[in-house]
């Protein structure tokens, strides 16, 4: 019965979505420590949604316009057999963009209540403020996760015969992440920059000092780009991950198994977080690794006997795990090189002893050596898939290669929740320095923070990885499309066609991530001006006078007006070279065009992701007390490299796995265009 398996996707996101109510719930219930934490708290959650608000405004009129070119043009309205599946299609995709939306103010919701409860905790010790900040993230994690599983298994249900609305509602989803992320990245990394370089570099003030005006935006920064944004972006690569493997595997019947291993690692991912925990003096990083590789764990037993139980063939399931595997991998890669524990971070941090230069090159060539296992792991994975399935027959190859995909994306709800966990703690130190609750209480928020950090650059490095298998999923449907309407695709490297493609295709990211770390670069610095004016002009402010407070919402604005002005622009180039390159060049530039694409695009996202990791936590390992702690030469270089370090993590690295789901799937939806209007191709 074809249908069981979806429905059963449905039954396990609902009992998703019961958990994360539970922990809602939980979360909101922790008591308050401290009577000043709710002022500080409410000032970034208005922050937040201020932002929120403004960006989806202009999203949903992009949204909109998209909206309607897929009602004229998928497939063309005079070509189509009925303009209900035009209409389809253009639901799809707004359903897609739309629960995205919603799974990013979900998120921001969660994350602003949970940061003032984590730091409240903090004050009866480490236990209580881990399960705040974690079940916080897990509420936001199973939610958008189950909200994703279940919105393609409906439209499965619905048109079991037409995989292509599920890419359509994934095209959604990616525009949304795009844009969210990019948009998110811009205003979190200007008011970052702008407090530390101000604050930090310049005063010697501490990093959350309530005197300066741009630390509120810090603290919202943190929300708009990691939660929301990352929420968006991890959405859309298991939404993406699901319809590559959905257009493959309907055309071999085995549509079903996608739910299956959909459904299992959403299961698995709930006992995962429910189980998870710290005691007083116990590591927090550690217990978020080891719910990690509890419900891989799990995810890997419950397949395994489904697959024997149900008669799957098992070289699918060999696919899908191999693909978990390489996320193993590509994780204890990242934590590796990232982790302040590390040989590699402390080996920068001993470098910035020598000054600034040194800090940037030693993490720069650091960066650099991380993407090779990462790379390995993503290519080893995707050549594996494709060796074990191929016997199976015809077209099962590149189906196994989804299926890593899927299997890698398994567990995303798990590695979701240890994402959000990140920014949570990290608001919830700032909140607890600005609402002057103690240096014991900052302590435990700091051992949370670096814990955070840990993870979040071991989920940059998942979210890219999967990324990076399911647009090689997606290059596989994109020629399964162009097969289904008669044409044939030759994408040899010597067809000048390809090779024009390619060389576009490759430059793309570079052109992509300059756009976004300009834009971060200008809004900081009208940020740093606007501070420097209310030291200046608000007497008082510079000597911490009581009563005196700077103008946070100014900054708040200038982070907003210009996170917005810089995303559109990048978001539309990647678009419009897309479709320029495919009525140029066809479907073959296509081909060659998206395989550029994917290579440049996942070097570059590793390299900046892992490179800004190691100098984020080379700033904290030496304000832990090593090189001369605070305040010494030391200090000031780490600095530094971390203000360099934060647009590369948190800005263009984590958007780029996202352009290239995006170009991908335009690719696949314009799949029929490019066949039928090139000038040639």
């Amino acid at each position: 019965m074809w249908w069981v398996w979806p429905a059963l996707a449905l039954v396990i996101s609902a009992a998703a979505f019961f958990v994360a109510g539970r922990f809602y719930v939980y979360v909101r219930n922790i008591p308050l420590e401290a009577e000043s934490l709710p002022h500080w708290g409410d000032l970034v959650r208005h922050g937040a949604f201020a932002f929120l608000k403004t960006e989806y405004r202009v999203l949903t009129r992009f949204a909109a316009a998209v909206m309607v070119l897929l009602f004229l043009f998928f497939p063309p309205i005079w070509q189509s057999p009925s303009l209900l599946t035009n209409l389809f299609m253009a639901l799809a995709y707004a359903a897609g963009a739309g629960l995205s939306g919603l799974a990013g103010i979900f998120g921001m919701n969660v994350a602003t209540i949970a940061n003032v409860k984590a730091a409240s905790a903090a004050k009866r010790g480490i236990s209580g403020a881990y399960m705040a900040g974690f079940r916080g993230g897990a509420t936001m994690g199973l939610a958008i996760v189950a909200t994703g599983l279940s919105g393609a298994a409906v439209l499965y249900l619905l048109a079991p015969d037409n995989p292509t609305l599920v890419l359509a509602f994934s095209f959604g989803a990616s525009t949304v992440a795009l844009f969210a992320k990019a948009g998110g990245g811009i205003f979190t990394k200007t008011a970052d920059i702008a407090a530390d370089l101000t604050g930090k570099v310049e005063l010697g003030i501490p990093e959350d000092d309530p005197r300066n005006p741009a630390v509120i935006a810090d603290n919202v920064g943190d929300n708009v780009g990691d939660v929301a944004g990352m929420g968006a972006d991890l959405f859309d690569s298991n939404v993406a991950s699901l319809a590559a493997a959905l257009i493959l595997g309907v055309a071999l019947g085995q549509a079903e198994f996608v739910f299956c291993l959909g459904a299992l690692g959403l299961a698995a991912s709930i006992i995962g977080v429910l189980t998870s925990g710290v005691k007083e003096g116990q590591h927090p990083g550690q217990a978020l690794n080891n719910g990690t590789y509890l419900t891989t764990l799990l995810f890997f037993v419950l397949t395994l006997a489904v697959t024997l139980i149900f008669g799957f063939q098992l070289r699918l399931w060999i696919a899908s795990a191999i693909g978990l595997a390489a996320g193993v991998i590509i994780g204890v890669t990242s934590e590796r090189f990232t982790s302040p524990e590390g040989r590699v971070v402390r080996r920068v941090a001993k470098a910035s002893k020598s000054g600034p230069a040194f800090t940037i090159l030693s993490g720069f060539s650091y960066g650099l050596l991380s993407t090779f296992p990462a790379l390995i792991g993503i290519g080893g994975a995707a050549l594996a898939a494709y060796l074990v399935t191929a016997p199976l027959g015809p077209g099962y190859a590149l189906f196994g290669i989804s299926l890593s995909a899927v299997g890698m994306l398994s567990v995303v709800a798990m590695i979701t929740s240890n994402d959000a966990y990140g920014p949570i703690v990290d608001n919830a130190r700032g909140l607890a320095e600005m609402g002057k609750m103690g240096d014991d209480v900052i302590a435990v928020t700091d051992e949370l923070d670096a814990a955070g950090n840990t993870a979040k650059a071991i989920t940059k490095g998942f979210s890219i990885g999967a990324a990076g298998l399911t647009v090689i999923a997606l290059l596989a449907a994109y020629q399964e499309i162009l097969q289904q309407v008669g044409k044939t695709a030759d994408f040899q490297l010597l067809n000048p066609l390809v090779f024009f493609g390619l060389l576009i295709g490759a430059a793309l990211p570079a052109v992509f991530s300059a756009m976004l770390m300009l834009g971060v670069n200008r809004n900081a610095a009208r940020m740093v001006k606007e501070i420097h004016r209310q030291f200046n002009d608000i007497i008082g402010l510079k000597d911490g006078v009581e009563g005196v407070s700077p103008d946070y919402d100014r900054c708040i604005e200038i982070a907003t007006i210009g996170a917005l002005k810089e995303l559109l622009p990048a978001g539309i180039v990647a678009i419009a070279v897309t479709l320029a390159v495919g009525f140029i060049g066809g479907v073959q530039a296509i081909g060659g065009f998206l395989a550029g694409n994917i290579l440049s695009g996942l070097l570059l996202a590793l390299l900046m992701s892992n490179a800004g990791g190691m100098w984020d936590n080379a700033k904290k390992y030496i304000e832990g007390g090593a090189h001369g702690g605070k305040g010494s030469s030391a200090h000031k270089a780490s600095v530094i490299g971390d203000t360099v370090g934060d647009p590369f993590k948190d800005t263009a690295g984590p958007s780029l796995n996202t352009q290239i789901t995006v170009v991908s799937l335009v690719s696949s939806l314009c799949a029929t265009l490019f066949a039928s209007f090139s000038l040639l191709g």
